[in-house]
């Protein structure tokens, strides 16, 4: 395995590439139409009061193209709901469900580059995490050209046993990935430094304008003053500081005034970075992603788990190899009969932040989330496809849920993650 040379990777706990192979290099999304994604998802029925739409965005980000559905529809937009979200800056296939609406008021639709048309009827409504995965077809723009062929194929040939299934950047914010650092404060209850650095906190990926009145307001904390000089596209940090104007000190309802599935957000996003991390010390300590080893679970095709033993490390092995089961980590939440099947490494990285289940559970108490823990696979297997053409390289694969496709195209690109988001 090579190791990552970005900063910002190593900061996020992604060290490592699994292949050795040096990178094409190369830019993503010149265009939504080289990021193109569509949803496979179950069987969809006939019958039930929630209709069941095929809707096909370019460029949108999929909030607030609800919003806008929800406008020219004339209803409510917590009547409309999804199961996966999908990429802005790319061309997108995916079906929501609307609550109580004649397929008729589906002909008021007429957004630029969004196509939305009925497919059926569902008696429940689509909720995260209801889909089958996705299929990608990304285009990188301008690679290297040296060998081009030669490093695609080699690549290629070197994942087709599985990639390290890290969280990509966009798991911790696009312009500025500190949405874990925040995160972490309030799991500790520091309310206060989670709003500043919100807030405050400063990313290369922003424009300088953004950056210094950030750097201002972290140096004068005055909510008032920063209102005059935060633009307004800054919506969220906005409204905590208006909360602090007219609540001086008030940190706990400044975070209040985010969205309850934002605040939910960052504090899984803590759960995801320690993930990421406890996947590099695996690969510091040169254990195969096949290889069981004290404190794994074993993840099998149809959702059941079973913590591995020195006694069943060699039956572990024999459904590895057959691709029966994958290994998984487990990330504790709020539970502190999860803390009992979490392993040595998880719980060393969590003894180093200061972090028990009472914090989760505190966290529960402030956010109103439910924080549970979760399994996730060391590793991602996807059949890759590939075509060349000049100095453009196109995959084509497909993911499960949670899966992300930078992951991929990371192991091709070995390039600064700002360009891969």
């Amino acid at each position: 395995m090579m190791k990552s040379s970005h900063p910002l990777e190593q900061a996020l706990g992604m060290a490592y590439y699994t292949t050795d192979t040096p990178g094409i290099g190369g830019i993503l999304r010149t265009s939504p139409e080289d990021f193109k994604v569509e949803e496979l998802s179950f069987p969809i029925g006939s019958e039930g009061r929630y209709l069941v739409c095929r809707l096909t965005k370019r460029d949108w980000e999929l909030q607030r193209l609800v919003k806008e559905l929800a406008r020219v529809l004339g209803i409510s937009h917590r009547r409309i709901a999804w199961a996966g979200t999908k990429d802005k800056h790319a061309v997108t296939v995916q079906l929501i469900t609307i609550y109580d609406v004649e397929p008729a008021m589906l002909e008021r639709v007429s957004l630029r580059d969004v196509c939305l048309e009925m497919v059926g009827r569902s008696p429940v409504p689509l909720s995260l995490g209801m889909l089958r995965g996705n299929t990608f077809s990304i285009c990188i723009r301008k690679c290297i050209p040296d060998a081009l062929e030669e490093k695609v194929s080699t690549i290629a040939r070197e994942i087709q046993h599985g990639v390290l299934n890290y969280y990509g950047v966009q798991r911790f914010g696009v312009a500025r990935p500190l949405t874990h650092l925040v995160g972490k404060q309030i799991l500790l209850g520091d309310y206060e430094g989670a709003v500043l650095t919100y807030i405050a906190g400063t990313s290369s990926g922003e424009l300088s304008e953004t950056q210094a009145v950030r750097k201002e307001f972290m140096d004068h904390h005055d909510p008032k003053r920063a209102l005059h000089q935060f633009p307004v596209y800054l919506s969220y940090e906005r409204a905590m500081l208006h909360h602090l104007s007219s609540h001086p000190g008030d940190y706990q309802g400044a975070l209040h005034t985010l969205p309850p599935k934002l605040l939910s957000l960052l504090v899984s996003a803590f759960q995801s970075y320690l993930f990421n991390c406890a996947l590099s010390q695996r690969c510091r300590d040169g254990i195969p992603l096949t290889e069981p080893t004290e404190g794994d679970h074993l993840l099998f095709e149809n959702g059941k788990t079973d913590v591995l033993s020195a006694q069943t490390f060699g039956a572990a092995r024999l459904h590895i190899n057959k691709n029966r089961a994958r290994i998984a980590l487990f990330i504790p939440g709020a539970l502190p009969v999860e803390w009992d099947h979490t392993s040595p490494t998880v719980k060393e990285l969590l003894a180093y932040h200061e972090i028990s289940s009472s914090h989760f559970q505190n966290a529960q108490k402030f956010v109103r989330t439910a924080f549970h823990g979760f399994y996730r696979q060391l590793s991602l297997n996807t059949a890759i496809s590939f075509r060349i053409q000049d100095t453009n390289v196109r995959l084509e694969f497909t993911l499960g849920p949670g899966e992300y496709a930078t992951t991929i195209c990371r192991e091709f690109m070995k390039s600064d993650p700002v360009t891969l988001v």
